[in-house]
């Protein structure tokens, strides 16, 4: 790829993102119907390739639990308001009544409430005890401290997700995570991100991780660019993350690492297109903070938007358009891409000739 001259002084790569490119057709079609969207990360297979982000305004135990019996992976956030409030319900509806600039100072607030181990458990074996795919998730700050009790409780894929996740963080104030032997020494299947290049891609795959989250996370609610100056545009990053994973099968005799595109994922043609580059799945945040029962009650944030000292995320407010299964499976009422996100992306891949998720990263793109 060129480089391009900023300045005498700076050079810098053109990178992509999902608007700047599209899916060409082949010769070749086929009907929707026969096309298969199953993928597996570890011993676990999923009917949709499509994690639901562990953000509150998305997922709770219970829309976790329909969103598993729908065929996908609803992810916890489990420093979130349900393992830090017994019952969080009017605390959601009050973020919902918030206006403006008040929302992040509010949330700020409300999110020092201390996490607790046992809630962990709690909303963990609630999960369990529906019968799907248990999924949680902590930032690499509080991996440590509460591991313990994310593994006792029985959780069968463990997330580390954060705005940017290396192999080897260097600190002098506390001893860092070290993801290679807490990999190790853990029983369970981890995902791990976010990474945007392909040689932090080839680090934390070489940690044991099970998949790679690709991108920031948050999305829609997401300022990290605006406050940090910090991003990648995500079709160039899930292309080079994908080219990790297979340098890193070469590199490990045959070790295969699940690319998870994590961000910039707002309609079923960015969740298509993100395929296209290379992943094997996704990690959607908006769309369903739109769902009628979503607990966000038509609003949206992060963990990023509650940061204590430098919020870089902000509660955002979306049309609600219909249910977790509809914006899943249709009928679709609107014409945006942001219902039925299966139906949608099986049509894509069945116009351009394709009826496997891995026959469809090899499919055409072009730019524009």
């Amino acid at each position: 790829m060129s480089d391009i001259e900023i300045g005498r002084a700076k050079r810098a790569r053109t990178a992509y993102s999902f608007d700047d490119i599209a899916i060409v057709p082949s010769r070749r079609t086929r009907d929707p119907e026969e096309v298969n969207v199953d993928w597996q990360i570890d011993a676990y297979r999923f009917e949709l390739p499509i994690l639901a982000a562990p953000m509150d305004s998305v997922m709770s135990p219970a829309t976790a639990i329909a969103f598993g019996r729908f065929g996908g992976l609803g992810v916890l956030n489990l420093e979130g308001l349900w393992t830090r409030y017994d019952d969080p319900e009017p605390l959601l509806e009050e973020v919902a009544g918030l206006q403006g600039e008040e929302a992040t100072r509010r949330l700020q607030e409300i999110y020092t409430e201390p996490i607790k181990a046992e809630l962990i458990a709690e909303r963990i074996r609630e999960v369990r005890e529906s019968g799907v795919t248990v999924a949680g998730s902590l930032s690499p700050q509080r991996t440590k401290e509460f591991a313990k009790a994310v593994t006792d409780a029985g959780v069968d894929l463990f997330v580390i997700r954060g705005t940017t996740v290396s192999a080897e963080h260097v600190s002098g104030q506390a001893e860092p995570l070290n993801l290679k032997e807490f990999i190790y020494e853990l029983d369970v299947p981890v995902i791990v991100g976010g990474c945007a290049t392909h040689q932090a891609a080839l680090h934390l795959m070489r940690t044991g991780a099970a998949g790679v989250l690709v991108g920031f996370g948050g999305g829609a609610a997401h300022t990290t660019r605006t406050v940090l100056g910090i991003a990648v545009p995500m079709a160039s990053a899930v292309a080079d993350v994908a080219a990790a994973r297979r340098d890193y099968l070469d590199e490990s005799g045959g070790r295969y690492v699940h690319v998870i595109a994590d961000g910039s994922i707002g309609t079923s043609g960015d969740l298509a297109k993100a395929i296209a580059c290379g992943a094997d799945a996704v990690m959607v945040g908006s769309p369903f903070a739109r769902a009628t029962d979503a607990p966000g009650r038509g609003f949206h944030w992060g963990a990023e938007a509650h940061h204590a000292d430098l919020p870089r995320g902000k509660r955002v407010e979306f049309e609600q358009v219909g249910s977790i299964e509809e914006i899943l499976f249709g009928p679709s009422r609107v014409a945006d891409g942001t219902m039925n996100l299966v139906g949608a992306l099986k049509r894509s891949m069945a116009t351009t000739g394709y009826t496997e998720l891995k026959e469809f990263q090899r499919v055409e793109v072009v730019r524009g």
